[in-house]
């Protein structure tokens, strides 16, 4: 489930569409959580699917640490990539403002969680990293973590209208915080690791 002030926004011809914020949208504020509507698709039950929606499915769900396809039933699907993305996934099933949000910004995410099985070459950001690929949780875990942990300093001080999705298991580990949090390394699905 999306933040509740953002929408969908064409962004350009070599984008498409895109997720914008309505209101500010604070660095600490969890941006997007994976709720009971959010479609789970294992990998039997992706293979049981006709090839033109095994592909629709490839184009807008992701792919969660469990090999599951994960079909978000509200506009996240639209969420864009970004190397300097503005929001990061956590290992707890939500995605977090890493920085101050605007009205009328782009929210962003790192695809590189995805557990995408070929590289993929977005939009040229300037960056040093020029291409997503399927180990990034591995290589970047260390530079996610920390901006992860530096935005849940925020967390308990900004609003939080998607907390009540939160898992249980989010909230016994937060009990324990500043004790360091799952690493997003965990989002690596298995058979890639």
């Amino acid at each position: 489930m999306m933040h509740p002030d953002t929408r969908v926004q064409f962004i350009s011809d070599e984008v498409g569409h895109g997720v914008v914020a309505t209101a500010f949208i604070p660095k600490g504020t969890i941006t997007w959580v994976q709720d009971p509507l959010d479609q789970v698709f294992t990998a039997h039950r992706r293979a049981s699917l006709p090839a033109p929606t095994q592909a629709l499915l490839e184009y807008f769900a992701f792919k969660n640490a469990k090999n599951e396809m994960i079909l978000c039933w509200d506009h996240a699907r639209y969420v864009n990539h970004s190397f300097k993305s503005n929001c990061l996934s956590t290992a707890y099933d939500f995605e977090v403002a890493i920085r101050d949000i605007r009205p009328g910004e782009q929210l962003t995410d790192d695809y590189g969680y995805l557990n995408l099985d070929t590289p993929w070459k977005p939009l040229d950001e300037g960056t040093r990293r020029k291409w997503v690929r399927p180990d990034d949780p591995v290589r970047c875990a260390r530079a996610w973590d920390k901006n992860i942990d530096q935005a849940m300093r925020h967390f308990d001080s900004v609003p939080q209208p998607l907390a009540e999705w939160v898992s249980g298991e989010f909230w016994a580990d937060w009990q324990l915080w500043p004790a360091p949090l799952k690493s997003t390394v965990d989002l690596l699905c298995a058979r890639l690791a």
